[in-house]
């Protein structure tokens, strides 16, 4: 008996070991790659950067919101957008590029489908782990959580729990350092399969509510003197419920209505997402109706 419990308890440790080296190996990997295989990463390892507009949202930025429009405009801009991103993780990313002394004169960020929900983004939230024990504004971010105590000190839990984003796979090719095209275009994403025809957005179940995360969002650019523009963008016209985004109005009136910018059917990709045709259109519309005349164009 006494040999079986000495057994057991050399399993046991050999166990917490090899959690602990896995965690410390992921973790280095992570944090020491000079190729950058997200947005995540590329702004965590960032720092004083100079923005005259950056843009924060979900799919709806990422495949919306051209940069080289801007640029060509004078204008530097970057375009973090996360598709599946909700205004929680928006919320999070805007504080690490204060925490690494960004200067933004303006953020865009998108305020539709992501104001219905104060919940969280289970895939996104995934990209801030690895640096769970390097910074103190992502703990602080995360101290709330039901599952908080388990990332934190259980070895290697944090790469288990999110395996499929930030497990063995994705380390293998951060450690090849293996390109992705998720910083390429200054950070847009364009799309350029169109549904045809367009299977129409249903908005019946969605319900715009009072935000945490972007009221949160609202006191940062207050405190460190960033304009704020928050506004809807474009989704097809056979959109059920459109009324939806005259509700957004009455909850927060500040919100600009782009919903309409752009409604040709030509330039979606689907009922949701524009396409590259329709993101530099609806850029350029953004551009001229809020920015022209700050422009070098004007100059």
């Amino acid at each position: 008996m006494k040999k079986f419990v000495l057994f057991l308890l050399k399993i046991i440790v050999l166990g917490i070991i090899t959690l602990i080296a896995l965690d410390a190996l992921y973790t280095s990997v992570y944090t020491h790659s000079s190729v950058k295989r997200n947005k995540i990463s590329y702004l965590y390892d960032s720092k004083d950067l100079d923005y005259d507009v950056v843009f924060l949202g979900s799919s709806r930025v990422n495949n919306h919101f051209v940069p080289e429009v801007f640029n060509k405009a004078g204008l530097k801009s970057y375009n973090f957008g996360l598709t599946r991103s909700r205004l929680e993780e928006s919320a999070l990313m805007l504080e690490l590029m204060i925490e690494r002394h960004y200067k933004i004169k303006t953020l865009i960020l998108q305020v539709d489908l992501n104001i219905n929900t104060n919940d969280h983004s289970e895939a996104i939230r995934s990209l801030f782990m690895p640096y769970l024990h390097q910074s103190e504004t992502i703990r602080n971010y995360y101290r709330s959580i039901e599952e908080y105590p388990y990332l934190l000190y259980i070895p290697f839990y944090r790469y288990m729990h999110y395996d499929a984003r930030t497990g063995f796979r994705e380390m293998w090719k951060t450690l090849k350092q293996e390109p992705t095209n998720q910083l390429d275009n200054d950070g847009f994403y364009p799309l350029f399969q169109n549904q045809h025809p367009l299977v129409p957005a249903d908005l019946k179940k969605y319900s715009p509510k009072r935000n945490i995360a972007y009221e949160k969002i609202k006191r940062l650019c207050a405190k460190h003197g960033i304009r704020l523009i928050a506004m809807t963008t474009p989704i097809c016209t056979e959109t059920i419920n459109r009324e939806y985004f005259e509700q957004i109005k009455k909850v927060y009136p500040e919100i600009l209505n782009f919903e309409n910018a752009v409604t040709e059917d030509k330039y979606f990709s689907t009922c949701g997402h524009m396409n590259k045709d329709g993101a530099y259109k609806f850029t350029q519309v953004v551009l001229d109706s809020l920015f022209k005349p700050q422009s070098k164009l004007e100059k």
